[in-house]
């Protein structure tokens, strides 16, 4: 059992994400806060989210990538809920990145701990590119796993593309994906990266979320991770995000 009491820490990261204004580490003000600790505390954020007329949509998986747990000083992934609301004005972001990553949508439920990547691809309905914006609510990104999990892996906002396919029709094991700003390409990867392939990571997200009693439900939204080492927003600019032979999305920071 915890010695602090895991609403405090949920709402001083409900405030800090209100405000824009980040706080200091969760686990250097409570030390005894450990990884299990952080999920239940994202799980109370979600609860009170819902409860306060938000919806549950899916969830998230991240830093799966070598290249973003090096540029976060992690040596694990996080993973988060998502909701219809994750979407919050660039004046409330505190320091956010880009992602470029896969979606998936699901048909069928799925719940571990033996879930296998057959299963997933079963299950999934069709793919999406999509953007993910993290931020955190951790000063300077100083983050742990604990803190990350606690502040729900750091979600900021999703955008999501309009060019569904079939997985079928996708190489998910070797697919190219870049992101320019301004027109200059700042950064580049490919789906690989994520776990070799993101139906893998994705069976990974599932059979570890299923210690916590989680079961994904048809029709929700799966995030499986970056492909691509995140790149910092410095500033107002015009972002193009494209996986090659799949489909492009645009946004606007301004």
């Amino acid at each position: 059992m915890s010695a602090f009491d895991l609403n405090d820490v949920a709402v001083a990261l409900r405030t800090a994400r209100a405000e824009g204004k980040p706080i200091d580490p969760p686990s250097k003000t409570w030390p005894s806060l450990n990884a299990d600790d952080g999920f239940k505390i994202q799980e109370l954020n979600s609860l009170h989210a819902v409860q306060n007329g938000d919806r549950l949509v899916g969830y998230k998986l991240g830093n799966i990538a070598k290249v973003m747990q090096t540029a976060f000083g992690l040596d694990h992934p996080d993973y988060g809920f998502l909701h219809a609301s994750t979407s919050i004005p660039r004046e409330k972001f505190i320091k956010p990145y880009v992602e470029l990553e896969p979606a998936f949508v699901l048909k069928s439920d799925l719940k571990g701990p033996n879930v296998t990547v057959a299963d997933v691809i079963s299950a999934i309905d069709y793919a999406l590119p999509a953007i993910e914006i993290i931020d955190s609510r951790v000063k300077n990104w100083a983050i742990d796993l604990p803190d990350t999990l606690a502040d729900n892996g750091s979600t900021g906002a999703i955008i999501l593309g309009g060019t569904p396919r079939k997985i079928s029709d996708l190489n998910l094991s070797n697919t190219r994906g870049y992101l320019k700003c301004n027109g200059q390409q700042v950064m580049e990867g490919n789906t690989k990266n994520i776990l070799g392939n993101p139906l893998a990571a994705t069976a990974w997200l599932i059979n570890t979320l299923s210690k916590y009693g989680i079961e994904f439900k048809a029709g929700q939204l799966i995030m499986p991770g970056s492909c691509l080492e995140a790149v910092l927003i410095q500033g107002p600019g015009q972002w193009s995000c494209t996986y090659e032979g799949w489909g492009t999305i645009e946004f606007e920071i301004v």
